[in-house]
């Protein structure tokens, strides 16, 4: 069997990639190792499928820390607009939510799913499932496609879209690198980003703060000199191992580097509940309040503070008792409980692993890559998209938008070189 483009992983670099190299009249095969196509799209966005995000390019590369500026070339051919105009020309209306997230009107992934389905079968894609690549041989003429131990497939270019290694339950297990490591890559550092982060505190083991949800607050990780590595404000969650939700997954992957890079056990942190005001402004707020309702205790008087369990953690660290009221507040343990709101500090002790990370640092070396192609520098008719390069972003529908870029790139530049070979 010989095929003009073969794309090896079906997910949502690995789809598009198939799609554009079918547009294009490429006879294209789609290989999947698992039973279905898109299970990385069907979980993404709590299972709504956060397609893209709205944000200029410029601020979207900002959100994309791991060699986003690379993308400005895979973006100048299909960006997060194209994306919006491609889904929106199918059929699949899409909403704008907070900080530019794009989902789904149906609110489910399943709709961009069956979407990209039927434009599989619209352009005659051949798909493969439950099909485990064995090998990859390089060839002058044809690249050959070893499946399963036995059947050989024949192809003038190859797509690689087989993912990192996070969320390897999506088929994501970090067996792509092999293969391009034989055509010559370099595969850089792997690590996890966008993971849950682990504390051995005393308040984490003991689980006093476990599930309470801190909205809109900021989180700092700092060197051991004491100097700020990167602030990340969103909401934050306590759990039974350390600290997750938006602000910390994206705080992570800083935390993960500079445990490595300063060779030390722990890194500090601080949270800041209440990021848009001072210090004095609070103190004299709380004051204010305790005043106003005199004769009930600080518990009451400032109960909408911050989650109760929250706010008792906090007293407790200031020396403050939760029954006092106004009449026996001492002005120096306010200010102290205020600091603490502001400057709520704990170690971290690195993350959960990077299987259970969302996304993958490092990968494929982008100097060895043709960004306007997604093409190999070292390997003719050979292209890779996706997360297996090295390239990573915050949650959010950045690492989704790098997805479909560099798969409509890869999938539109093979189809055209197999198309000029012939």
């Amino acid at each position: 069997m010989k095929y003009d483009v073969v794309v090896i992983g079906g997910g949502p670099s690995g789809l598009m990639a198939a799609i554009t190299a079918g547009q294009n009249g490429a006879k294209t095969l789609l290989i999947e190792k698992g039973k279905k196509l898109g299970r990385k799209l069907a979980i993404s966005g709590g299972g709504r499928c956060n397609v893209t995000n709205v944000l200029p390019d410029e601020e979207l590369i900002d959100h994309i820390p791991g060699n986003g500026r690379f993308l400005y070339s895979p973006f100048s051919t299909f960006n997060n607009q194209s994306i919006i105009d491609y889904f929106e020309s199918l059929g699949v209306n899409l909403k704008e939510e907070d900080k530019g997230r794009m989902f789904p009107v149906s609110d489910s992934a399943k709709t961009v799913v069956q979407t990209l389905l039927k434009e599989l079968d619209r352009y005659n894609i051949d798909t493969l499932m439950e099909a485990k690549v064995d090998a990859v041989h390089y060839g002058d003429e044809l690249h050959q496609i070893t499946v399963d131990g036995h059947e050989k497939i024949n192809t003038s270019c190859v797509v690689i879209a087989a993912g990192g290694k996070s969320v390897p339950h999506t088929g994501s297990e970090g067996q792509g690198y092999a293969w391009a490591k034989k055509a010559g890559h370099t595969i850089t550092k792997l690590y996890p980003t966008e993971v849950p982060m682990t504390s051995n505190e005393p308040f984490i083991v003991n689980r006093d703060l476990q599930g309470i949800s801190l909205r809109d607050v900021s989180i700092t990780a700092f060197k051991p000199n004491g100097k700020p590595i990167k602030t990340h404000r969103w909401d934050l969650i306590f759990t039974h191992q350390g600290v997750s939700g938006p602000a910390a997954l994206r705080l992570s992957q800083y935390v993960v580097k500079a445990l490595d890079q300063f060779n030390v056990d722990t890194i500090t942190c601080e949270i800041d509940t209440f990021p848009d005001r001072s210090e004095d402004e609070l103190t004299q707020w709380l004051l204010e309040q305790s005043k106003n309702n005199p004769n009930k205790s600080i518990k009451q008087a400032w109960k909408e503070l911050v989650p109760e369990r929250y706010l008792l953690h906090l007293f407790d660290l200031a020396d403050l008792s939760p029954m006092q009221t106004y009449h026996h507040l001492e002005k120096r343990k306010v200010i102290d409980f205020v600091n603490k709101l502001k400057h709520f500090s704990f170690k971290l002790n690195g993350t959960l692993s990077i299987e259970k990370a969302f996304i993958t640092g490092g990968g494929i070396s982008l100097k060895e890559i043709v960004p306007n192609e997604m093409a190999s520098k070292l390997m003719d008719r050979l292209y890779f998209c996706g997360e297996i390069l090295d390239i990573h972003g915050y949650t959010g529908g950045f690492n989704i938008t790098a997805a479909f870029s560099t798969g409509h790139v890869a999938g539109m530049n093979a189809a055209w070189k197999a198309l000029s070979n012939k």
